[in-house]
């Protein structure tokens, strides 16, 4: 099969279009033919080594949609010739935190295509309980590309507590992530506002059911007291946001946050936490049972999931370079 080599961690320039061994399903597992892959930031970071992959060369890509062309032994309920959609998120399924359903505590939790092979290649091996039938009408360039970013963000709203007529602030809208998150507020009856430093997409999330929004460069805490402040912030933008996005919470907020875009250290004023009684709360990815309610709000309707571009297969480094330009606005796809 064809399959993109990151070969170092030097970034885009890294990744080499190969042709290499074809994977065979083990014992539960299913192999799928990959008709798209979603692009993430994620596979930005492990090229720049942030984190190094365990082994070079590595296939990166963690979203992918596609048919299953084989099984492993054991396979129920599952055939050849099935469309799927894929759950990146990867545990050992035996422990107590993962038979109580929270496998990103598992020690051996892993995302697909960071800590496992990944779908930026023809064909992809995974644990058949990570495939789930794709939806008849929903598209392949969606349905290859909205689950790590939309379960995501529904698991940051769930662990925060987002109810209905609360006030939320989503910072950095336009990345897949925050875009998912401000649907999925909306979607919950929330009262949305958002920050970008580009007009365009604030007006897009305006559009698509914001109040409003503020430049993610500017005090726009100040913005947020106006209205009340917020019950809610999700963050994943880091240092660029962090002071502002902590004083927009209204006493008693909590703010969920599960990345960091322009760094990985903030400064932390202490007295504001229990003077407010503010709560931070950590989230990484999501559950099955999130990825399974994920793509069934995307499936029906309720939440959105924008797609900015689509790529040729073979054209990977030209999608990582407009994924990395901050332009886009959804997901930018590879399709074969």
């Amino acid at each position: 099969m064809r399959a993109w080599l990151l070969t170092d961690t030097t970034g885009i320039d890294a990744f080499t279009l190969e042709e290499v061994d074809t994977p065979e399903p083990g014992p539960g597992e299913v192999r799928v033919a990959l008709r798209t892959t979603g692009l993430n930031h994620l596979d930005l970071w492990v090229a720049q080594g942030l984190p190094a992959p365990a082994h070079l060369p590595h296939i990166l890509g963690a979203d992918g949609a596609g048919v299953v062309d084989a099984l492993g032994e054991g396979v129920d309920g599952i055939e050849v010739g099935d469309e799927v959609v894929i759950d990146p998120s990867l545990s050992c399924g035996s422990c107590d935190r993962c038979l109580r359903e929270e496998i990103t505590q598992c020690d051996e939790f892993g995302i697909l295509g960071e800590h496992h092979t990944g779908t930026f290649a023809e064909y992809v091996v995974v644990p058949a309980g990570n495939v789930l039938p794709k939806p008849p009408g929903l598209s392949w360039e969606v349905a290859g590309s909205f689950g790590l970013v939309t379960a995501t963000a529904l698991r940051m709203i769930e662990r925060a507590r987002l109810q209905k007529g609360e006030t939320v602030l989503v910072c950095g809208i336009g990345g897949g992530v925050s875009a998912a998150a401000m649907s999925i507020a909306v979607a919950r009856g929330a009262r949305v506002f958002v920050t970008s430093r580009s007009p365009e997409k604030i007006q897009w999330a305006i559009d698509h059911g914001a109040e409003a929004g503020f430049d993610s460069a500017s005090e726009f805490s100040k913005d947020m007291a106006e209205v009340g402040g917020a019950d809610v912030v999700i963050e994943n933008v880091g240092p660029a946001t962090w002071k502002q996005s902590l004083r927009s919470l209204k006493k008693g907020g909590r703010m969920a946050i599960c990345g960091a875009t322009t760094g990985p250290k903030v400064e932390l004023t202490l007295p504001v936490l229990w003077f407010k009684e503010l709560e931070l709360i950590g989230s990484t990815m999501a559950t099955h049972a999130q990825f399974a309610r994920a793509l069934h709000l995307v499936a029906s309707g309720q939440v959105e999931a924008p797609v900015d571009s689509v790529h040729d297969f073979d054209r990977l480094p030209d999608a990582l370079r407009r994924l990395e330009s901050g332009e886009q606005l959804g997901k930018v796809v590879l399709a074969r």
